[in-house]
């Protein structure tokens, strides 16, 4: 008896949360990019999180939880973090992300497009994140790559794994980026690219693609 009523309180017990998706958001803060342009960005993705098609998305399997993190990138040797890994459960944990978002100064004022870099900073990130079903970047830029290792030798090179890359390509100064993106910075299963025709554009965009990377429906466990 004592076995039966332990199996049915094991059965009882609710089931620890599964995070399905751990996302790292990379903006862009290389020199092409002016003090308001930056602010959109901030602005753009603080306000995606708060959107409530977003958060439908996120919150669309009862009971699962998403994992983000944000940085900033510039130069070869210029990537900081904006907010650390936060397992996001409720609404509240966005909310308190969108405030740390509005709330941050910028890490670089100047500097190349190290895109490369920047996606494998991106990755090294992910070997810290949340044990989550998928892994992604989501790469936002106004530039292709001029600075250290190129996207597509960086991917040549290094073991990527199962790590899905999207971008946000934003057209403001180059009207071919988004193909671009599509050609040699997006990668792995799903990959897609989102074009924002430029700055002002942006939170739109974002919107966009946060609602498509992650309203996907649920995977397997890794």
């Amino acid at each position: 008896m004592r076995a039966l009523a332990l199996a049915l309180s094991l059965l009882a017990a609710p089931a620890s949360a599964e995070c399905r998706v751990a996302l790292s958001l990379a903006l862009d803060v290389s020199s092409s990019v002016d003090a308001g342009e930056y602010r959109l960005q901030l602005e753009g993705l603080a306000g995606a999180l708060e959107d409530g098609a977003v958060r439908a998305a996120i919150f669309q399997v009862p009971g699962a939880t998403i994992a983000l993190q944000v940085y900033e990138w510039s130069g070869r040797a210029q990537q900081a973090l904006i907010a650390d890994w936060a397992e996001i459960r409720t609404p509240a944990d966005l909310d308190r992300l969108a405030a740390s978002l509005r709330g941050h100064g910028r890490s670089f004022s100047g500097g190349s497009t190290g895109l490369g870099p920047a996606l494998e900073f991106g990755r090294r990130q992910l070997g810290r994140a949340p044990d989550c079903t998928r892994d992604k970047i989501d790469v936002s830029g106004d530039g292709r790559g001029n600075d250290g290792i190129p996207p597509q030798q960086l991917y040549s090179r290094t073991d990527f794994g199962d790590i899905t890359v999207n971008g946000l390509a934003i057209e403001s100064d180059d009207a071919e980026l988004g193909r671009y993106y599509r050609f040699f910075v997006m990668r792995g299963s799903g990959a897609f690219v989102e074009v924002a025709r430029d700055f002002d554009d942006y939170a739109q965009a974002i919107r966009r693609k946060l609602i498509r990377e992650l309203g996907e429906p649920m995977l397997g466990l890794k």
